[in-house]
């Protein structure tokens, strides 16, 4: 005899439509050259684990080094790394 379904839990996404890795190495890579797109996909992934119920470890890189850069940024701004 089975337990009855639990209803307050939705039933996990099919494995091929799981975009959560996509969308966190799309947020990598694009943290290093253009940081508001970054921004877009770390906050996809962010989204999409947590609609399929897996870690959004990716997403936090993505968010992490797009703030690394973004600092970066900042700093060689300030200093006056681009004047000539």
């Amino acid at each position: 005899m089975t337990p009855p379904p639990y209803y307050g839990q939705q039933p996990p996404a099919a494995a091929g439509n799981d975009k959560t890795t996509l969308w966190g190495v799309l947020g990598i890579v694009f943290a290093l050259c253009c940081t508001p797109l970054a921004i877009v996909f770390a906050i996809l992934s962010l989204l999409e684990a947590r609609k399929v119920g897996k870690q959004p470890i990716l997403a936090y890189v993505a968010f992490g080094v797009a703030a690394l850069g973004l600092i970066g940024n900042i700093i060689y701004f300030a200093s006056g790394g681009f004047s000539r």
